[in-house]
């Protein structure tokens, strides 16, 4: 599923990753082409809230209320902003017909079905020579899913080629991106066509899952912690008014709605286990040999609820960012607060999930 190898997230440490690195870091993720592509995540989001207003004017009950199922709706809103930034395409909102809908779902299925394969336990991983067998027929889904999640991408580049070679190409997005920086670079034996899909893949798969996640723990925190709530709809208001909507460039000024932001992704990282790291030499730590090959799956849940770091670890205090632990970041620096890992396999996507 990960294109043999060529997906960043699966490449071992060497020329090929770190080129991919920096055309990543560079071209796809500098704080330059977010800056540049902002006006989609603003034009969705207003989009969806215009939506939901609607929804809300026609379904609300006696009490002006209505029920939504947020998790559903932030997947929907999620996904058309990583697929607007990345391949152009915008599959949920108003005006699209069943057909379109259909398409939609097929898509956001392939993405949930590679997330869900991707932490599988298939038992010929331990015990290979079993393989044959492909016992519970997790292998058959595996290379199912990945024809599957090709094929869409396929047409998609295809698409992106066409619009290049026809001149018609109005707006750069990852792929349009991909196609001029991997014409001459060093793939490690990777024909351009390959990196591009896998590269595509691995923003879309790493970013719509997580940040789902976190946004609806967010929200069912605040309603659990209505002094919270409050606080943060005064910041808000002082700082940004009630005349408008909340600005990208607010943020910095919003300190409580960072420190929410940072208790979230303490307390439920959008991946409470890391990816495996494999030891690439012999080595000691904390007095126990570690041979080479050893796997390593960091549990970030649990070292972000070390008692040792964080008073009452369980509880959700945003405050804690405010004073005891104001100048801790999720850039890595600090190892008791690692929501997106830590070291040179850091995930790139860091900047952007915190938009």
């Amino acid at each position: 599923m990960g294109y043999n190898y060529a997906m960043f997230s699966f490449a071992p440490h060497g020329p090929y990753w770190r080129e991919l690195r920096k055309i990543i870091t560079l071209e796809l993720l500098s704080t330059r082409r977010l800056d540049q592509l902002a006006y989609i995540r603003v034009s969705e989001v207003e989009m969806f809230l215009k939506v939901l207003y609607k929804l809300w004017t026609k379904e609300k009950n006696g009490p002006g209320q209505i029920l939504v199922e947020l998790k559903q709706w932030f997947g929907d809103m999620s996904l058309n902003v990583i697929l607007r930034m990345i391949a152009g395409k915008r599959y949920f909102g108003v005006n699209h017909d069943v057909l379109h809908e259909k398409e939609a779902r097929c898509c956001q299925k392939k993405v949930r079905d590679f997330f869900n394969l991707l932490g599988l336990f298939v038992v010929s991983d331990a015990i290979p020579y079993l393989r044959w067998l492909d016992l519970g027929g997790h292998e058959k889904a595996i290379k199912r899913t990945a024809k599957e999640i090709d094929n869409i991408l396929g047409e998609w580049l295809e698409e992106h080629k066409g619009k290049r070679v026809s001149g018609k190409t109005k707006e750069q997005d990852f792929m349009d991106v991909m196609l001029s920086v991997t014409d001459g670079a060093d793939l490690g034996g990777y024909d351009p066509d390959t990196v591009n899909k896998a590269t595509c893949l691995n923003m879309i798969v790493g970013a719509n899952d997580t940040i789902v996640v976190t946004l609806t723990w967010a929200i069912s925190l605040l309603l659990n912690n209505r002094h919270v709530l409050k606080k943060v709809q005064d910041e808000l208001d002082d700082q940004v008014g009630k005349e408008r909507i909340v600005n990208e460039s607010d943020i910095n000024k919003l300190v409580y709605l960072q420190a929410i932001v940072k208790e979230t992704l303490r307390l439920y990282p959008g991946a409470p286990l890391s990816g495996p790291r494999e030891f690439t030499e012999d080595c000691t730590i904390g007095g126990y040999h570690v041979p080479k090959g050893t796997r390593l799956i960091p549990n970030l849940w649990k070292i972000q609820t070390d008692h040792h770091k964080w008073s009452d670890p369980l509880k959700f205090k945003p405050e804690r960012f405010l004073t005891t632990h104001k100048d801790v970041d999720f850039k890595g620096h600090n190892f008791e607060f690692i929501p997106f890992v830590s070291g040179r396999r850091i995930c790139p996507r860091a900047s952007f999930g915190v938009l």
